[in-house]
């Protein structure tokens, strides 16, 4: 099967209402391997000494890079409607070093 023949099939997404509510989180971690990156999302709440991972999500490197495309585009839509996003650099202070390291 060709490129142009998979862009015309459908996908049937199901999303369960306790998905479709979502989980808040402000914080994203990203690590990686040779073969998967990990996204851990966070919920940081001020004067809590404790921020807790509110869900992973394990990649392969080829849906990384996809992943970096989609949110690349859907930014530059959102800065055209609305106008440019403010960033803050500022990073928590918590040491970033936890969670898997080296390959797989």
């Amino acid at each position: 099967m060709d490129e142009n023949e998979n862009k015309g099939q459908q996908i049937d997404i199901e999303l369960s209402e306790e998905v479709a509510d979502g989980i808040y989180a402000n914080l994203a971690i990203i690590s990686h391997s040779n073969s998967e990156f990990i996204v851990d999302f966070v919920r940081m709440m001020p004067g809590t000494p404790k921020a807790k991972v509110k869900s992973r999500i394990i990649l392969s490197p080829q849906h990384a890079k996809r992943l970096l495309a989609a949110l690349n585009e859907n930014v530059r839509k959102y800065e055209d409607n609305f106008g440019e996003i403010e960033s803050h650099e500022q990073f928590p202070t918590f040491p970033m070093n936890f969670g898997p390291v080296g390959e797989a």
